[in-house]
């Protein structure tokens, strides 16, 4: 299973999606692409991830061949994440015939009703989710 994770800022949560994805999955191939170097140098020292790579070109050649694709909420909205997440990336993001696993995150001027910031549960959920997609094949 080809697993791209795409954050950017400071990568915080990239890393921990990382960490988590290495232990619910083991085997799982992991590809961690940051917005900027800060966030792939995040990602980079939780040790876990297979490929790290920065910047708008890797997201779009990436997203060619995930078969999951897990981050923040803003990685399929042009413009957010403060500008890091540039029309480009979004398509490539929403395009992509990947399954996308996205973390809802009430910041940026988006509000995403129900979503109680910094939830572990949601992060929880995620990892759930995606075990279930490598247990059952890539889609539900």
């Amino acid at each position: 299973m080809n697993i791209l994770v795409i954050d950017g800022q400071g990568g915080r949560l990239g890393r921990k999606l990382v960490e988590s994805i290495r232990k619910t999955c083991p085997q799982a191939h992991i590809t961690a692409v940051g917005t900027n170097s800060m966030a792939t140098q995040n990602m980079m020292n939780s040790g876990c991830a297979d490929q790290l790579a920065t910047g708008e070109n890797a997201v779009v050649v990436a997203c060619r061949s995930a078969q999951i694709i897990v981050g923040p909420f803003g990685i399929a909205t042009a413009d957010a994440m403060m500008g890091e997440i540039s029309p480009a990336m979004a398509n490539a993001v929403a395009s992509s015939p990947a399954y996308r696993v996205l973390i809802p995150m009430n910041l940026c001027n988006t509000y995403v009703a129900g979503v109680v910031k910094g939830s572990a549960a949601i992060l929880e959920d995620a990892m759930n989710h995606i075990r279930e997609l490598e247990e059952n094949g890539r889609r539900e």
